[in-house]
């Protein structure tokens, strides 16, 4: 069960949340930092690393002392209080010692880490007062990323069982989402949004029978609500089809969360803390046929077109062209071809002008700024007569750029011009499920 900052960001939703567990049994509730800590960690950090040491003690104790009030008002033992607030001073103290050191490399993630540190033994005291017999597994004593940066799923799961074994009579298991160790034992963590993939990594490492993923939305909804009203949850998607929208805009949900249990064929299911009673989305492998669930939007995407009379029958041109985009380590969203053109989209303009330099050896180039993907999700086996016409039918008073359909089963998707984006949304929304 993994609980986000704003599901734990504040003592009341604290307690929201250990009463919501408390019933639940011998679970591991695995925990993101209280709501605007892993801000407040970045900006000490960035005061450390600009060697404004004055400023990083104002920051740390503003901050310290924030959490001194959720501490007074969270527990209501003296006793417990001293105790939380001996155990958090010493994770602040451990902040202030970085500032001898503000050249270091691990500097902002050793800073940050101590925000999942923090609301864990938060969490772990107000249930001890409660009388519950909770147990802190510690993170980084099995959470760990290989040589190559990705989970060390062997590892996570021989440690974590280890830990399990130690303590057999616990009534409840309590750990931190996002932060992990690197392969050589320093401090690292799974990126923002990792949390969700702390809870599917050990959902899979434990083998369990479920990974509910608790926010403040009741699941996933059919369209953004932000843009478009009447939005509905969409109670079942398939493991694909989930995997689609959160790569293509749906924030609800972190991309590789679906993976490990995707692999595992261990269901997730995606919760509100603020309406438990909720059904919220359940994903899993089973797919409904002939049906379109959602749409989604992705933003900040550059289109690029490289135009060539040599690629007319050229074997080994895109291989060329793709070559480019790894030498920079850009990946590619979107891409359709012609014969003598190939059009493809990425969401990262970093390294975009030696990008460009480069293919220019092969043609024109021209670059679309500010545009915007649009992504419809669902059972769009190209069999399934009438979907993709539906979609396109929606779209018809506005430009499309390209068009990506065929690549999977699972979506369609639209490139549009940013101050589009809206209007796709509604007109999408408005042609397919009403």
């Amino acid at each position: 069960m993994k609980f986000g900052g704003t599901s734990v960001g504040s003592p009341q939703r604290i307690k929201d949340v250990a009463s919501l567990v408390s019933p639940r049994g011998r679970n591991i509730v695995v925990l993101s930092a209280m709501s605007g800590t892993t801000n407040s960690l970045i900006e000490i950090s960035d005061a450390v690393k600009r060697n404004d040491p004055q400023l990083a003690c104002r920051l740390i104790s503003s901050l310290e002392e924030r959490y001194n009030g959720v501490i007074d008002e969270l527990l209501s033992d003296e006793s417990s209080r001293e105790n939380a607030r001996e155990i958090t001073g010493n994770f602040f103290n451990d902040i202030r010692h970085t500032l001898s050191n503000p050249d270091s490399p691990l500097l902002e993630k050793e800073i940050v880490s101590r925000g999942e540190l923090i609301s864990t033994n938060l969490m772990h005291a107000y249930m001890h007062e409660q009388g519950v017999n909770s147990v802190l597994l510690p993170a980084l004593e099995f959470m760990r990323t290989d040589e190559h940066g990705e989970p060390d799923a062997a590892y996570i799961a021989k440690h974590l069982k280890s830990l399990l074994e130690q303590n057999p009579d616990a009534d409840l298991y309590i750990t931190q989402g996002f932060i992990c160790l690197d392969h050589e034992g320093n401090i690292n963590n799974l990126e923002r949004g990792g949390s969700d993939y702390s809870a599917s990594l050990i959902g899979a490492a434990v083998m369990a029978d479920e990974i509910e993923i608790w926010t403040d939305i009741d699941g996933m909804h059919n369209n953004d609500p932000r843009f478009v009203e009447g939005t509905k949850p969409v109670r079942n998607l398939h493991f694909e089809e989930a995997a689609e929208l959160a790569y293509f805009g749906a924030k609800i949900l972190h991309p590789t969360c679906i993976l490990p249990a995707k692999l595992n064929n261990i269901p997730v299911r995606l919760l509100n803390t603020m309406e438990p009673e909720a059904p919220g989305t359940l994903i899993d492998n089973n797919l409904e046929q002939a049906c379109i669930k959602a749409v989604a939007a992705k933003d900040n995407i550059t289109a690029i077109k490289i135009k060539s009379g040599r690629m007319l029958l050229a074997y080994g041109f895109l291989k060329k062209v793709f070559e480019i985009f790894e030498k920079y380590e850009t990946p590619i969203d979107m891409i359709t071809t012609s014969e003598v053109g190939v059009s493809v989209t990425v969401d990262n303009e970093r390294n975009l002008d030696r990008i460009v330099e480069e293919l220019h050896r092969f043609g024109t180039v021209t670059i679309d700024r500010n545009m915007t993907i649009i992504c419809v999700v669902g059972d769009l086996e190209w069999q399934n007569r009438g979907f993709e016409a539906k979609a396109l039918d929606a779209l018809r008073d506005i430009p499309v750029r390209m068009i990506s359909y065929g690549g999977s089963n699972y979506n369609i998707s639209f490139l549009i011009r940013a101050e589009d984006k809206t209007r796709a949304l509604r007109a999408l929304s408005s042609e397919i499920f009403s």
